[in-house]
């Protein structure tokens, strides 16, 4: 059996999906970087984060409620629950068009990358639905390896088109924003002709399941939002304040971070369903014993990167970006960002955990007081320091009160210390490099 075989399991599948969006992202990237002008880029910047924000809402309002009631449910449960989630999706989409067409009809200003934006942003985030939908329910069904495929094709596709772009001469940023959209379109069509959109389920929707959906929505979405305002607050601060040519600089380490994203998605992944099948067993111990055990290791496991980044900040950065980027204020605001990255695997599982036992409200309240430290934060670094390093280190403060919140929010509903997490992070990290070990070198696993 050859190496690759022997590895495969729904981890390492779990790992390679949730590599693929942000390492071709960060390709895609690195490429417009060198290839647009930093006006257009910061340009680009800016819409990736305005669409990534509705983006946002949908998923954060709709993902994490179909899994939780999708994993483990009865076939005609779970026919039910994607149908309703088709419903709430077009719903949630047509208003977002909606308001886009009158910001669009009204919109006073001249500026034509805005007008682009505007113009093309309710088309893409039509297209954008049945591909949505299809990787949060092949996530309920832990089929990674179609998600690896369906994301792979999207992001794929997305940066065959950039690099025709580049090698034509014709990059700009009308035609970044056209191949956004060819390559997502493609993506929903092939997903519904195959029939992982599940398009047909809608006529098994159920108001019942609906209003379900929605009560648990209101929430999931008020954290999700919270959070992507919190990860794109230092940029939306200082887009007014300073120049495009710094946001762009402040972009690129918070950019960089998806590093440490990659497994933390990966492992949420796969601990959300298996999460949500302890709860509905009323089993505690395992959904404790979960938390700590993906925590823990990504804990152990992120930290040795997180020093060896600090220490080659600006050799990444000029490697990735070019070398109008090296050696700029970039290297040292990523170097700022590593100071928190332990206590990321700790946030985002204290999060998860809340949403699964059934507590989203309080999972929402831990991220706005993460986002209101952040934004007064920033704000003081702006106005106090004058300085872009002031509203980095704001951010480990955030993290901070977000561990400390979930902790206390936690304890309140599940037996766990603090020390608990490394301990086991600390045991399943060493077992399962030893269990790769053995695989790598053909050996019998051993009970």
């Amino acid at each position: 059996m050859s190496l690759f075989k022997k590895l495969i399991n729904k981890h390492t599948l779990s790992l390679a999906t949730n590599a693929v969006l942000p390492v071709l992202g960060m390709v895609i990237l690195s490429l417009l970087a060198h290839r647009l002008s930093k006006e257009a880029f910061g340009n680009y910047v800016f819409f990736l984060i305005i669409f990534t924000l509705a983006d946002t809402f949908r998923t954060g309002f709709l993902q994490t409620s179909l899994i939780k009631f999708y994993s483990g449910s009865t076939p005609e449960r779970m026919h039910n629950i994607s149908g309703s989630t088709w419903y709430l999706g077009a719903i949630i989409t047509t208003a977002f068009a909606v308001v886009n067409l009158l910001i669009y009809l009204v919109y006073p200003g001249t500026d034509p990358d805005i007008v682009i934006t505007l113009k093309w942003f309710s088309l893409i985030y039509f297209c954008t639905l049945p591909s949505a939908v299809s990787l949060w329910i092949l996530q309920a069904e832990e089929r990674f390896d179609k998600m690896f495929i369906l994301q792979l094709m999207n992001q794929g596709g997305f940066l065959i088109l950039v690099v025709i772009l580049a090698f034509m001469g014709r990059s700009d940023f009308n035609t970044t924003i056209y191949s956004y959209f060819a390559a997502n379109l493609l993506s929903s069509i092939i997903c519904i002709i195959i029939g992982w959109a599940k398009v047909k389920t809608i006529a098994g929707k159920s108001w019942a399941t609906i209003k379900e959906m929605a009560h648990f929505g209101k929430y999931s979405v008020g954290t999700s939002i919270s959070s992507y305002l919190l990860r794109s607050s230092d940029t939306l601060i200082v887009k007014p304040m300073f120049s495009p040519d710094l946001l762009a600089v402040y972009y690129i380490p918070q950019r960089l971070m998806e590093i440490f994203e990659i497994p933390l998605r990966a492992f949420i992944s796969t601990a959300l369903p298996a999460m949500s099948a302890a709860v509905q067993r009323d089993d505690k111990k395992h959904v404790t014993y979960i938390m700590k055990k993906y925590a823990g290791m990504l804990t152990m496991a992120l930290t040795p990167i997180a020093i060896i980044c600090f220490a080659a900040a600006d050799i990444i950065i000029g490697i990735i970006f070019g070398a109008k980027y090296y050696h700029s204020d970039a290297g040292n605001i990523f170097r700022i960002f590593m100071c928190y990255v332990m206590l990321l695997p700790i946030d985002r599982f204290f999060g998860i955990t809340l949403d699964i036992i059934g507590k989203p409200q309080l999972n929402m309240i831990k991220v706005f007081i993460m986002l209101t430290v952040n934004v007064i934060g920033d704000f003081t670094g702006i106005f106090v320091f004058h300085s872009l390093y002031a509203v980095a280190v704001a951010s480990i403060f955030t993290f901070f009160s977000g561990a400390i919140f979930g902790y206390w929010a936690l304890k309140k509903h599940l037996q766990f210390k603090i020390s608990d997490i490394f301990v086991l992070g600390y045991i399943e990290l060493k077992e399962l490099i030893g269990i790769v070990m053995q695989k790598i070198k053909g050996k019998p696993l051993t009970e």
